[in-house]
């Protein structure tokens, strides 16, 4: 194929913020991606916002209103607020808006919109007084989250630990039990929403229960408006009882990704077949 029929697609990732670095790792797989499996067809841009709030393209300074004439689509894996400045150049672009970004960040604001279609979530005090208070509300073992560490915590004492003296906690309930995803990728193969077969990634996964997973991904999927890729992870407790952990629409496209490669070539797909979708979805 030649250069000038390539489709220029820029990859957008840094900005300022917490998710600076992983956003500089997940632009990056992109590229790599398509340079090893897409080249033929599309021809990659490495557009970098650094941590001053200059943007880059191929290492050397620009404009956002320059990128008109350079790149054809651009996936955003940085900040939601860099997806408005392209839409307002009437650039197309991939990646999560304000809305999801926010669900995929803030579990409080997604356990909000999933009692809508009657998810269950694993119960969470954000910024807990002491030990005490998470204790009376729900049991060990729980998920604790601070600044610089994220931690399963069994015992009172290591939570009391945990807690005392820190500002910004997060005390999730960890729920014991099976380990299931989901993929579910819109207008693939012709399907409204494409469901991928269930991914069991720990525990044996029955039939039943799979179909269970497939419609409540399927239903998460449609309620939320995701536009195109979406991971959701699930845990069944002994009980039976499903609960959603948390949701991706950034596909895992890094070296030691075996989840979603066997996923895909479970229906005999590759993982470019995906973001090759993608792209020309846009």
């Amino acid at each position: 194929m030649e250069l000038q029929s390539k489709k220029r697609v820029g990859i957008l990732r840094g900005g300022t913020g917490e998710n600076y670095n992983s956003s500089l790792q997940h632009g990056g797989e992109i590229i790599l991606h398509i340079l090893e499996n897409l080249d033929h067809k599309y021809k990659t841009a490495d557009i970098l916002v650094d941590s001053d709030s200059i943007w880059h393209y191929n290492g050397r300074p620009v404009q956002p209103a320059d990128l008109v004439h350079k790149v054809d689509v651009v996936w955003n894996t940085a900040q939601p607020s860099f997806s408005i400045i392209l839409d307002n150049l009437s650039i197309a672009n991939v990646g999560a808006d304000s809305f999801h970004s926010v669900l995929e960040n803030s579990k409080e604001m997604l356990r909000e919109h999933m009692k809508k279609i009657n998810i269950d979530m694993p119960r969470l005090i954000v910024s807990p007084k002491n030990a005490r208070e998470v204790f009376e509300k729900f049991g060990s073992p729980w998920v604790v989250k601070t600044n610089n560490e994220i931690k399963l915590v069994k015992t009172f004492n290591e939570l009391a630990e945990m807690i005392n003296g820190k500002d910004e906690v997060i005390v999730e309930e960890f729920i014991v039990g099976k380990v299931a995803s989901v993929h579910s990728l819109a207008g693939f193969r012709g399907a409204d929403i494409y469901i991928f077969p269930v991914f069991q990634v720990f525990g044996q996964i029955s039939v039943d229960e799979k179909e269970r997973l497939s419609k409540l991904a399927r239903d998460l999927h449609k309620h939320i408006g995701i536009k195109h890729y979406l991971k959701t992870n699930f845990v069944i407790n002994k009980r039976g009882k499903v609960y959603l952990s948390d949701i991706n629409s950034v596909p895992d496209l890094s070296s030691n990704s075996h989840y979603f490669l066997q996923v895909c070539e479970s229906v005999g797909a590759k993982m470019h077949h995906v973001i090759e979708h993608i792209l020309e979805q846009v």
